[in-house]
């Protein structure tokens, strides 16, 4: 049984930062391509940006230049670090394979950008 937890979120003031992680559990972590995805309320949930096993990564237009995705195989984690943080940016951000896997979806964290 695949598990990820996600952690890290929190109240943050407009330009600010974050730092999210993703701990896999019941996975062959290293072997998937991973991803963040975002929901804020009423909108539905997107992808923020993937890392494949390689360590490619890829950015939604809205926070390319001010996030960077990061995967530590070892540790079976995921980081999402996020800076220069706005109000839009607020969500539950939440990690999963990517493609993602409907099955795979944790209770992701909240991120509120506010001052």
């Amino acid at each position: 049984q695949v598990q990820l937890v996600e952690s890290g979120g929190g109240l943050v003031q407009p330009g600010g930062s974050l730092r999210l992680s993703c701990a896999a559990f019941g996975t062959i972590f290293s072997i998937h391509a991973l991803a963040w995805y975002r929901q804020a309320p009423g909108k539905q949930r997107e992808l923020v940006a993937h890392i494949t096993s390689g360590g490619s990564t890829n950015y939604a237009s809205s926070v390319k230049g001010r996030s960077t995705i990061s995967r530590d195989n070892d540790k079976n984690t995921v980081y999402l670090q996020m800076n220069s943080l706005k109000p839009e940016d607020t969500a539950v951000y939440y990690c999963n394979v990517y493609p993602h896997d409907d099955g795979y979806w944790g209770q992701g964290t909240q991120v509120t950008v506010s001052s």
